[in-house]
């Protein structure tokens, strides 16, 4: 007997349909769910009644490949439903308020700046680029401090790095995000364009020994390549280096660092753009104590905790997929008391204001054993 595959599909389509039917029967039965649980104030996670009921569901199947499709296909069913029920919350006006207020724009006089690093470093760039050359500031040693001053109100805001185009994320800038009570309420991208700087009457065939920060040295490679008789040694920052070849006064070394560096510490530029990609560019992120954002922000920042189970991740991420969110980042670090868990940064498009961004806050609030805005920018 041959197959018609004609009528196989004719069968198929037949069978879609009655499924669709079948699917908005349950969501609105799921609706009136959401009802029931609004009067009553009942959570709309109820895990352990999932669990029972995706096991009951597989037990209907006739054979393993079913049963794990059964099993895979209702988690999606009960994800779906959840989704719609914390929509149907919030247009009851139930749920959390972040507490963050809108302005107009971040204020930039009458203000106090920290960054991190010494005068002629790229956060100091980023600040006068953002703030001004004439902002009130401080610079001190560690990302960590600056977020004190911030946190302790000694400083308005903080200049902090957050990325690199080539390097990657900034650990450390991450961590201190989660742990203090700041917030970030914008960001600013400077390029990167290292250069060889050394003392007035020195000349490139002086230079024996090269200062500059690890990450300095690697993005210059090719260039050193070019002097392998050169010593290269590692210093806590760019500017630092200079300022080093400036105290030491020896014409015999150099440094690897902007040239605004060159500026401030007196030295002079023996060579200009020797960075090996001259697109480097680092992010760096405005931070402040108060839960503000600026009325044309467009993205937003959250952290958040998961149980270490299969299918949670995904869980939180489809949070953004049923709310037309655009994701445009994400990030994982190690919890640090906890093994082999992590914690997410993700940053997607939107303002605290719009609908969808708030069902997906929502969803992703109720689900996550942990959750924290970290700005909208």
């Amino acid at each position: 007997m041959s197959l018609d595959l004609s009528k196989i599909r004719e069968e198929i389509d037949t069978t879609d349909k009655e499924i669709v039917e079948l699917f908005e029967k349950r969501m609105k039965l799921c609706g009136d769910v959401a009802e029931y649980k609004i009067s009553t104030g009942k959570k709309v996670l109820d895990k352990d009644r999932e669990n029972e009921k995706i096991e009951k569901v597989k037990s209907l199947a006739h054979n393993d490949f079913n049963r794990h499709g059964v099993g895979e296909l209702f988690s999606q069913i009960m994800s779906i439903s959840r989704k719609m029920q914390y929509q149907i919350l919030s247009e009851h006006g139930i749920g959390s308020n972040p507490g963050f207020k809108q302005v107009n724009d971040i204020e930039k006089k009458n203000v106090k700046v920290v960054y991190q690093g010494v005068p002629g470093a790229y956060s100091n760039k980023a600040m006068t680029d953002y703030f001004g050359k004439d902002v009130e500031h401080t610079n001190v040693k560690t990302f960590r401090e600056a977020m004190e001053y911030v946190s302790e109100g000694r400083a308005d805001y903080a200049v902090l790095p957050i990325e690199n185009s080539t390097a990657g994320i900034i650990n450390d800038t991450y961590d201190l995000l989660m742990e203090f009570n700041n917030y970030i309420v914008d960001q600013i991208d400077v390029k990167v364009e290292h250069a060889l700087l050394g003392l007035p009457d020195a000349e490139l065939s002086d230079i024996k020994t090269v200062y500059s920060h690890p990450q300095g040295l690697m993005q210059c490679s090719k260039f050193l390549e070019q002097h392998k008789d050169w010593k290269q040694i590692a210093q806590a920052n760019t500017a630092g280096s200079a300022k080093k070849v400036t105290e030491d006064a020896d014409k015999a070394q150099a440094a690897i660092a902007s040239e605004s560096a060159a500026e401030i510490y007196g030295l002079k530029i023996l060579k200009s753009g020797i960075i090996d990609n001259d697109k480097n560019t680092t992010r760096f992120i405005i931070v402040g104590n108060k839960k503000i954002y600026r009325k044309n922000a467009g993205l937003i920042y959250i952290c958040f905790e998961i149980s270490h189970e299969s299918g949670t991740l995904y869980n939180m991420l489809s949070n953004f997929i049923y709310n037309n969110l655009n994701m445009t980042r994400i990030e994982s670090r190690p919890i640090v008391d906890k093994s082999w868990e992590y914690r997410f940064y993700v940053e997607f498009e939107g303002k605290l204001e719009d609908a969808a961004v708030r069902n997906a806050i929502r969803g992703i609030e109720e689900e996550a054993n942990w959750l924290k805005i970290l700005g909208n920018y």
